[in-house]
């Protein structure tokens, strides 16, 4: 505990020096002399509450000097501030995502599902951002907006299927979509995560082309090229990935390129991706003074209540 102004505690003896430096009032001759015995019976009946009475002056003094002090204690907030980021991830659902080529707990698991289980824990850890999902298979569209509500991004992430938006891979125009709406947020740090596994097949305009303009409107793209095969290795694939595309459009778009062929990949990717995007989790916990000088200015306020009434009922 501190206090806000702790130079006002000078003022506790401030009593006690007047008292010292003032000095003693004369009292004349008094008016009327009662009988001895009156006397008497007056300090049997009030000798104890007037002795009292300095205690309970002094008591009420060093509380409203405390009071005036400012007391304090500093306590931490759970809530954490805003980062002023704004990240939108764009996540193929093309039909390739149901291959079963990941493990999870020695499972063999879809691309999709290793997918849901690491974005939706990394979309759930970044409190402070805000945070929107792209899906895109031959169509694009916003399954979730831009919001600080995390919680509901990472449970559109655990519900997304396969087939709702096509089994194409329109890579430009997921890229697009999140560029559109990023592109009206004036945030001062805007990202996308990019995540495929396959070739732009849909599109309308190149996906570089598209990571470009994305750049143009000072927005960062990171790409995740998922899957175990990929055209540089397996040109005649059916379901490798472009991973020389998408480490274009990073490029393109200022960003970072990973190479994904299992789950411990993932699981590294979003562990650089909080180094890359700092995680507003990760950082210290907002502290503020919470004030105490309520509870001895009441104490004082009953010390005067109980002052006022003694010596309302000695003078009756």
């Amino acid at each position: 505990m501190s206090f806000a102004l702790p130079w006002l505690l000078i003022l506790l003896p401030l009593p006690l020096l007047l008292r010292r430096l003032t000095p003693p009032i004369a009292i004349g001759r008094p008016a009327l002399i009662l009988p001895q015995h009156l006397l008497q019976a007056a300090h049997n009946e009030t000798g104890a509450e007037i002795r009292r009475g300095p205690w309970l002056t002094g008591l009420t003094w060093i509380l409203l000097v405390l009071a005036l002090a400012g007391p304090r204690t500093e306590a931490v907030s759970d809530i954490i501030p805003a980062s002023g980021r704004d990240i939108v991830l764009a996540i193929d659902l093309s039909g390739s995502m149901m291959k079963e080529d990941f493990r999870l707990d020695d499972q063999p698991v879809s691309r999709l599902d290793a997918v849901k289980r690491t974005a939706s824990a990394f979309v759930a850890a970044r409190r402070g951002d805000r945070i929107g999902l792209v899906i895109f298979g031959e169509e694009a569209y916003f399954a979730a907006p831009l919001t600080f509500d995390v919680d509901a991004v990472a449970r559109a992430i655990d519900e997304a299927q396969i087939g709702i938006s096509g089994r194409g891979t329109a890579i430009s125009d997921g890229l697009g979509l999140a560029t559109k709406r990023l592109s009206r947020s004036d945030a001062p740090t805007r990202v996308i995560v990019l995540l495929s596994d396959g070739v732009d097949t849909s599109g309308n305009v190149p996906a570089v082309e598209a990571a470009k303009l994305a750049a143009s409107h000072g927005i960062r793209v990171h790409s995740i090229a998922l899957g175990p095969e990929d055209l540089e290795n397996q040109p005649k694939s059916r379901d490798a990935v472009d991973v020389k595309t998408l480490r274009d459009i990073a490029a393109a778009a200022e960003g970072e390129s990973f190479r994904v062929r299992t789950t411990a990949d993932l699981q590294r990717m979003a562990a650089t991706l909080d180094r890359l995007e700092p995680n507003p989790s990760s950082r210290p916990p907002m502290r503020y003074w919470q004030s105490l000088w309520q509870w001895p200015a009441l104490l004082a306020l009953g010390c005067l209540i109980l002052l006022t009434v003694r010596r309302h009922g000695w003078a009756g």
